[in-house]
């Protein structure tokens, strides 16, 4: 992120999203004022309990109130505020210590956006007024998510219009007479494909991240199932689970990424239905849209930018 903030004058940049245990929220807090210096008024602060950020270590995700305390340290010192914040056992005073070298920037705010996929998480980030991200690739469970923020935001004494609701999703653009399975649309959207059988397989161990196998894909699932249980060791399978996840398809994954997995839980079409899925998904309530870009696949840049031209 540093290198891109050093490069660019316009885009965005932001953690899509930061886990709370994989970096305590002092250091948290330093690395984004660090980059709003390099990019001032550029920068997101993106957050989520964790999937496979946990899970390839073995982990269940974080507590949702630990995730909003986490949020709580980290807007404060960006805030330029000294507070008490709990580590090792002990609470002690913190605080940004030398912010008027402009080695860190405290001025420009920096966005809060977290990815909530339950009714819960959904709850706390409309409490906290924070924008909101969606992991989808179903049109029909998009719509849903985003009735149900709203539903929260307004609760919350929220205005949904005043918000950012971006839908984050894996998709490829198909050239036209193109199979959803053709290599090429299975290297770039496979990887995003396969990560509903990952969550099917660990549900029981570690949580449904919100990620379902709809009943029509009830075969692949099976299939998938059978090919996690082979994996070693035993009692690890999560190391395999995950391995090359939103970057490549291992070898093992090409019989369950079928033209029906890919056209069922991604964006994947040719332009012009890809255009109509983007003023769907406006109409509905998103106002930003968010596609993985394939390891290896810079192409995919351009591609989606001929979507969006048209939109």
């Amino acid at each position: 992120m540093g290198a891109a903030a050093v490069q660019t004058s316009r885009i965005r940049l932001g953690t899509g999203v930061l886990i709370p245990s994989n970096r305590i929220a002092p250091v948290a807090a330093s690395a984004l004022a660090s980059l709003n210096a390099l990019a001032p008024g550029r920068i997101d602060f993106g957050i989520s309990t964790g999937f496979t950020a946990r899970r390839t270590m073995g982990l269940r995700p974080v507590k949702l109130e630990d995730m909003a305390e986490y949020i709580r340290i980290v807007q404060r010192l960006l805030a330029g505020e000294t507070l008490e914040w709990t580590f090792e056992g002990q609470r002690r005073k913190i605080r940004f210590l030398s912010p008027e070298l402009d080695v860190v920037n405290l001025r420009d705010p920096i966005p809060l956006h977290i990815s909530a996929l339950g009714p819960r998480s959904r709850a706390l980030t409309a409490r906290l007024r924070a924008s909101w991200i969606c992991a989808t690739g179903n049109m029909s469970a998009a719509k849903n998510s985003v009735a149900e923020m709203q539903k929260a935001w307004y609760a919350a004494g929220v205005d949904p219009a005043a918000c950012v609701a971006t839908a984050f999703t894996g998709g490829s653009v198909l050239r036209d007479g193109e199979a959803f399975d053709s290599p090429r649309a299975r290297a770039q959207v496979g990887p995003h494909a396969t990560v509903a059988l990952h969550n099917h397989v660990e549900i029981e161990q570690f949580g449904n991240m919100g990620r379902s196998v709809p009943p029509q894909l009830s075969h692949l699932a099976e299939r998938y199932q059978q090919i996690y249980e082979k994996y070693e060791p035993a009692d690890a399978r999560y190391l395999t689970n995950h391995r090359g996840h939103l970057m490549v398809l291992r070898p093992e994954e090409h019989e369950v990424c079928t033209a029906e997995l890919i056209r069922t839980l991604t964006f994947t079409a040719t332009v012009p239905e890809l255009r109509e899925r983007l003023r769907e998904l406006r109409r509905a309530g998103y106002n930003h849209f968010a596609v993985s870009i394939r390891h290896g696949h810079p192409e995919m840049l351009e591609e989606w930018a001929g979507v969006f031209e048209g939109v």
